[in-house]
């Protein structure tokens, strides 16, 4: 087994938004130091990490010097050219692998992976023309969505197709080179499970994580899901084979459709800690942030355990909209633990924060979390 990075060593983070600042305080509270590179400044990650590098990711002189001074390179979001993670590997290992990274940044290679790996993906087409998507359409049928092959992100870069007549419209919206046709998938709920695993093998879940999204951004997150304990197991295990098949050393979320019948597809991969999974930092002993430390470092992976039922509730900049948030009535709930990741500027739809509440049940946490967040904007 390769020597563990031991607390003391220097962890370098690409990407410097709120995951690169959850990472970079548990990694801290480790005792590791951390350097974070991005094209910004004063930014959510670089607020708490000991060294913050302003430079482009393609600017590859720039990111060698700065894989040159840390013992291991992660990252918080998909979309790092290969050319990074490339020029980090020469200087130190990059976990998850950049190989993880380029099949995960593109959904029709993740799709084609998952799909020839054996595991249950929605139903897809490739498509490179308003020619082929119409063929694809008339094959794969109505409704489906049509899906930006590249950078697309909390509902970003896609477009729900109805009617064939639809199609042009469709594929003049998003103006790419590649997309992907996905089936409309009628599903009861939306998963997520967030895992991590070992340079040793070793694997921990958090059971599956109920999510509810507001136009395309995920809005409430509940935790253990309301699904029987059958479909949370096989949840569990499809998770744990994506992260083997990939060979993931560090954190992945696999999100989840449960279609009306029963059956589990996998929605899309996220080869880091994920926005669903900040609930853990508070409802479970081991975070996914510090596992994701643990996992990039070496060392055994921490419990799963969940504390408590909870709910967490995205704070976005709409919260702000009319001013100042009241954060005197959210905190005076005393069971709710309030996270600000530190940003400048609240703008609709920007995720500014989130908070989470434990209870008793689930329901209580979720109703507790709703009314909170309400409280906010109460004057």
């Amino acid at each position: 087994m390769t020597n563990p990075i031991l607390p003391g060593a220097t962890l370098g983070m690409l990407g410097s938004g709120q995951l690169g600042r959850m990472f970079a305080i548990a990694a801290r509270r480790l005792g590791y130091r951390v350097h974070v590179l991005s094209p910004d400044t004063e930014t959510p990650t670089g607020q708490v990490a000991d060294v913050e590098v302003r430079a482009d990711y393609l600017d590859l002189e720039r990111v060698a010097e700065f894989a040159g001074n840390v013992s291991v390179v992660s990252f918080e979001f998909e979309n790092v050219p290969a050319e990074t993670t490339e020029i980090c590997q020469k200087y130190c290992p990059v976990r998850p692998a950049g190989s993880v990274l380029f099949t995960s940044q593109n959904r029709k290679r993740e799709k084609t992976f998952l799909r020839d790996a054996g595991l249950p993906v929605t139903p897809f087409t490739s498509v490179g023309s308003q020619v082929e998507l119409i063929a694809a359409l008339q094959k794969q049928g109505l409704p489906a969505v049509l899906k930006t092959a590249d950078w697309g992100y909390d509902g970003k870069g896609q477009v729900v197709i109805r009617t064939i007549e639809d199609a042009g419209n469709a594929w003049s919206a998003l103006n790419v080179p590649q997309a992907i046709l996905e089936s409309f998938i009628d599903f009861e709920c939306e998963l997520s499970v967030v895992a991590a695993r070992g340079l040793d093998g070793q694997f921990v879940s958090y059971g599956p994580i109920g999510n509810s999204h507001c136009h395309h951004i995920l809005d409430i997150s509940v935790c253990p899901a309301a699904i029987p304990l059958s479909v949370a197991t096989e949840a569990i295990e499809i998770t744990r084979a994506v992260l083997e098949k990939l060979d993931v050393v560090g954190v992945m979320c696999v999100e989840f459709f449960l279609t009306k019948s029963g059956k589990l597809l996998i929605n899309e991969t996220a080869p880091r800690p994920h926005n669903s999974g900040h609930l853990t930092i508070d409802a479970h002993i081991t975070c996914q942030f510090e596992q994701q430390v643990r996992a990039i470092c070496g060392l055994p992976l921490g419990s799963s355990e969940l504390r408590s039922p909870s709910a967490m509730a995205n704070l976005l900049g709409d919260v702000w909209e009319a001013g100042e948030p009241n954060w005197i009535a959210a905190l005076s709930y005393s069971n709710l633990k309030l996270h600000l990741y530190g940003k400048q500027e609240a703008r609709l739809g920007r995720k500014m924060g989130h908070l989470t509440v434990l209870g008793k049940t689930v329901e209580q946490a979720e109703q507790t979390a709703r009314a909170a967040r309400a409280a906010l904007k109460s004057r």
